[in-house]
């Protein structure tokens, strides 16, 4: 008996493709076939060898430079010290006053020793040197209460003080007034720094006012 032998038949794809384009005409009916991915190296099997990266040069760190301070930030640079700060603001029209007055009075002193006897100008010459101090002292401590520059008003004017003896007279009583104005105003103020410095104008002015008084004694002896 004869066994039949069944050959395999050819599938016809062109049927298959017209299948397909009518279910899905967007997809490929024959997807590209992956390649499986690689197996993983046996044990004990060396790793493939990874390129070297090289190293990136790190620049040398430069040292910051060092920071200054501002102003208020500076040691003892405070809103409201405790001296020459807003307890002395409170006279600062009283202290601009003061300048003004011991300018005023330098010039009347200088005026008055180009008048003077040749005894009486060194004296008068120490008084109006003082005075300038005065003027100066109470100017630092405007700058120190507002941290500006005071710009005092100058005069060139000159200045005739008349007769001697009525002129040391008039210099004298200016002088012991500023000495009690100067000792009235320390006594005002809660700035005990302010005070001090108050207080030692006015030890200087009534000073000044007694050299003015044994300068009009000795002129009254000589009449």
């Amino acid at each position: 008996m004869e066994q039949t032998v069944h050959t395999p038949e050819f599938y016809d794809f062109r049927q298959y493709d017209r299948i397909w384009q009518r279910v899905a005409p967007t997809l490929e009916p024959y997807p590209a076939r992956q390649s499986p991915p690689p197996a993983p190296p046996a044990q004990g099997a060396p790793l493939p060898s990874q390129p070297e990266i090289p190293a990136v040069p790190v620049p040398p760190s430069v040292p910051a430079a060092p920071s200054v301070p501002a102003e208020s930030q500076l040691p003892g640079a405070s809103q409201n010290p405790c001296c020459m700060g807003s307890a002395a603001a409170e006279l600062l029209n009283v202290l601009t006053g003061y300048i003004e007055m011991e300018l005023a009075d330098r010039r009347a002193i200088l005026s008055l020793a180009r008048q003077a006897p040749s005894w009486a100008r060194q004296r008068l010459r120490d008084i109006a040197a003082d005075q300038a101090a005065h003027a100066r002292s109470l100017m630092a401590a405007h700058y120190l209460i507002t941290g500006t520059c005071y710009r005092s008003s100058v005069s060139t004017e000159r200045l005739y003080v008349g007769r001697w003896c009525p002129a040391l007279r008039e210099r004298y009583h200016a002088a012991a007034c500023a000495g009690l104005n100067y000792a009235r105003s320390a006594d005002d103020t809660a700035d005990p720094c302010l005070a001090r410095l108050l207080n030692s104008l006015s030890e200087d002015s009534y000073r000044h006012a007694e050299t003015l008084m044994s300068l009009l004694e000795r002129s009254l002896q000589n009449q």
